[in-house]
């Protein structure tokens, strides 16, 4: 076992650190279209929270019944990010980002058009389906442009994205809902992703320079995903399980926070939205925060990922037992630390295992499985909640999530295909089961 979470033992047959790409300085804004574009479906997937009381009443859905409409949306999402992550591998992520955006946008706007039940179901697995593809393309273009610990705490930056869509869905959309009613928000947020779509397939490269150079005299470019190497690696499947039990309690609280403490605390709804917001902000300061700390803990990342599952598991629990509305406001940020900052070690660990080239198929096959989470959590607490009546009983069922997945985070190794020159291990790890890869 590896003494430093930032030590990396390449696999067999994995490229030696010197063939990493050389820092460019375009990264940067690579990372911030990667990061837009994540941050805006992560935007026009919370908008639901908010908006789902005003949508069901408009079109007639009982609440018990609002989950079904997030299940509709999860569905089309793991099904895009697996074909998105292959994509990413084989066209490259810019064309993959810029029809994630355009068509996600496109059918934010027909959700906001609607006026039936059945209708809705369908424009949001659509929305889903096409949003899905943007988190491995972006985790394709930090694999290809950034290495080493600089690539981790890009990892950190990048994945603000989902926790800073659901700060401005809660801060703008209750206010949007009470003035101009639900369907101004998804027609304006869909057509501010239409638009960043555009601004993408402009500015975005899939390769640095010199690494576009050096593929042109090998015909593996652009190349064939490898799915079975990825589907080899058990460091990898482990990840996927744990991922799934993550996603469980955040997008679980994510979908149903506003609505059970509207309905079941009686908080009023701008107030709960402030709360959800609050929770979202602490993550977005904290994610890169963490992105630096895991890239330097004398100890394998999976133990802070544990921890932070386990903190997670306890808040939520903390947070179905509060009855004011101060205890809410003050619980809110210890519980958005928990949600969200286990979520850039995750990220980070995928690359590590999966190496640069199968970055996009690891990526976009784990977020799949992890978003199974999502899938069913939200039909299953409102499944809870109906029966129940209860608010802590559907916050167990939460709770249930991130303390498995703390302890699936235990089984994961040291065996990185991904290495950099100051990150290789001083003594390799002795192998253990599978190679990755």
């Amino acid at each position: 076992m590896t003494t430093s979470s930032s030590a990396f033992s390449p696999a067999p047959g994995a490229p030696a650190a010197s063939a990493l790409p050389a820092p460019h300085p375009r990264r940067w804004l690579i990372l911030v279209l990667a990061w837009a574009a994540f941050t805006m479906t992560s935007l026009d997937r919370s908008v639901w929270g908010p908006a789902a009381p005003s949508v069901g009443q408009a079109l007639g859905v009982a609440l018990a019944s609002l989950g079904v409409f997030a299940t509709c949306y999860y569905i089309g999402y793991v099904v895009s990010n697996f074909l998105g992550g292959l994509a990413s591998d084989w066209v490259g992520p810019r064309v993959v980002l810029t029809a994630s955006m355009v068509l996600a946008g496109a059918g934010m706007v027909f959700f906001g058009s609607v006026e039936s039940f059945a209708l809705g179901l369908v424009a949001q697995a659509l929305v889903g389906f096409f949003a899905g593809a943007d988190y491995s393309a972006g985790a394709k273009s930090i694999s290809s442009w950034f290495s080493g610990r600089e690539r981790t705490f890009a990892v950190g930056l990048f994945t603000t994205a989902t926790s800073l869509g659901t700060v401005v869905a809660n801060l703008v959309v209750p206010t949007m809902i009470a003035e101009h009613g639900w369907r101004l928000s998804y027609h304006l947020f869909g057509a501010i992703s239409i638009v960043l779509g555009l601004v993408i397939a402009v500015l975005h490269r899939s390769r640095p320079p010199q690494a576009e150079g050096a593929e042109l005299a090998t015909p593996a470019a652009p190349r064939t995903p490898h799915l079975g190497r990825v589907l080899r690696s058990r460091d990898l499947l482990v990840l996927g399980i744990a991922g799934f039990f993550s996603l469980w309690g955040t997008y679980g609280f994510i979908t149903w926070s506003n609505t059970l403490m509207i309905e079941g605390k009686g908080i009023d709804p701008v107030h709960a939205g402030g709360i959800v917001a609050l929770f979202a902000i602490t993550a977005v300061v904290m994610k890169p925060v963490i992105g630096l700390v895991a890239g330097r803990v004398p100890f394998h990342r999976k133990y802070l990922a544990a921890g932070i599952l386990v903190l997670f598991a306890l808040m939520l629990l903390v947070f179905g037992a509060l009855g004011s509305l101060p205890a809410f406001y003050i619980a809110a940020p210890v519980l958005g630390f928990a949600a969200y900052c286990y979520s850039p070690i995750q990220n980070a660990l995928i690359l590590d295992y999966a190496g640069a080239g199968d970055s996009g198929s690891a990526a976009g096959t784990l977020n799949a499985v992890w978003q199974l989470g999502s899938v069913v959590v939200p039909t299953v607490v409102g499944a809870v909640f109906a029966s129940t009546g209860s608010v802590y009983s559907a916050f167990v069922t939460l709770a249930i999530g991130p303390l498995l997945a703390a302890l699936l985070m235990l089984p994961l190794s040291g065996r990185f295909r991904s290495a950099a020159p100051e990150d290789e291990a001083t003594t390799p790890e002795p192998a253990a089961g599978p190679a990755a890869g």
